[in-house]
């Protein structure tokens, strides 16, 4: 059979479109900050893929500055401002909070002063969504953009994170996209480069790639591809609830991303479940991709108020648009043969 891939909150296929677009940019010859004809058709396919993106995420009239991916955006976003956050955060955003906010069980975050505030829309490794308030300092939208119908305009907030591969674009480039009017103090320095926020000559080959990408994405949001791959991750929980009555899905009862998977199973190590879920076809993580190869409890589930013992037993499956239902069932059976031979080993 077919090696499954269930790992798309850590990365998503490249998209056909992506992949067209950054082709045809590699025979794009001239420096996009050159004003001979070479550099200003550079320049236009750096401000189309801008304009492809702003489209896509409701961002018209905000300035969308590119970068190195979320991690860079988050670092150009949070630093120096005194934010704060929950433990529910991504690294990429953890390194630049004091984390001061309570997470309840259901991983809802209470947001005293949203101005000194960054929190996420949607967690990589639970799904679940957050209600953002009215301006929120900055949130990291890298897992909702092109999987929920959102739109920066209507947020409210003033900066958002958000990373192309996640979407079917190339690694090693993302956004942060800034309500006009909000100051943003430059990291890289150097060229004006990026409205003066980002020095450095423009990655156009992953820049035209990204806007493909969300372009693509945001039709396939509108055609009602997110329902679809909801429902079959409807129909694997419910496989994995008739074999094991041990197993809960963290978040259900929560508003999810409608891909996203979290199954825990007391005392059933994630990262046992991972390799042994690999060697039979799946590609399947046990939380975050940047944390996942290290062995330890995660701590967003600790921020819920897991122990370390159920936060080391997670196993996260994140679908996408090329998952079949055949995909789910036969990713149900395979767990439900390791979950026999592991309850076998318990007796």
């Amino acid at each position: 059979m077919p090696r499954a891939y269930f790992d798309y909150n850590a990365t998503a296929p490249l998209r056909p479109e992506a992949l067209a677009a950054m082709v045809a940019a590699m025979d794009v010859t001239g420096n996009p900050s050159s004003v001979h004809a070479e550099g200003r058709a550079a320049k236009a396919l750096i401000e189309r893929a801008r304009a492809q993106v702003a489209a896509a995420f409701g961002a018209e009239g905000a300035d969308v500055i590119f970068t190195s991916g979320a991690t860079e955006a988050a670092a150009l976003a949070c630093e120096g401002r005194g934010l704060v956050g929950a433990g529910i955060e991504h690294d990429a955003v953890r390194a630049w909070i004091t984390e001061d906010l309570d997470v309840d069980a259901n991983g809802q975050v209470c947001v005293p002063d949203p101005a000194r505030t960054a929190l996420q829309l949607a967690n990589s490794e639970t799904g679940i969504i957050q209600t953002l308030p009215e301006g929120l300092a900055v949130s990291d939208m890298t897992q909702a953009f092109g999987k929920l119908p959102v739109a920066f305009n209507w947020t409210g907030v003033e900066m958002a994170l958000v990373s192309a591969h996640k979407l079917g674009g190339p690694m090693g480039i993302g956004a942060l996209v800034v309500r006009r009017g909000t100051e943003v103090a430059a990291r890289i320095r150097g060229g004006g480069q990026e409205m003066g926020r980002r020095a450095g000559t423009e990655n156009i080959i992953g820049i035209v790639g990204f806007g493909a990408a969300a372009e693509a994405a945001a039709r396939d949001l509108a055609a009602g591809t997110w329902a679809r791959v909801e429902k079959i991750r409807n129909i694997l929980e419910s496989a994995i609830a008739q074999i094991s009555n041990e197993t809960i899905f963290v978040g259900k009862d929560s508003p999810r991303l409608p891909n996203t998977s979290c199954i825990l199973t007391p005392g059933w190590k994630g990262e046992t479940q991972v390799m042994a879920l690999d060697l039979a076809g799946f590609a399947v993580s046990a939380g975050s991709a940047c944390s996942s190869g290290k062995v330890r409890a995660s701590r967003v589930l600790q921020a819920m108020g897991h122990d370390a013992t159920a936060a080391s037993s997670v196993l996260r499956v994140s679908l996408g648009p090329e998952t079949t239902e055949e995909d789910a069932l036969r990713l149900a059976d395979a767990w439900a043969r390791l979950w026999q031979r592991h309850r076998a080993r318990l007796v």
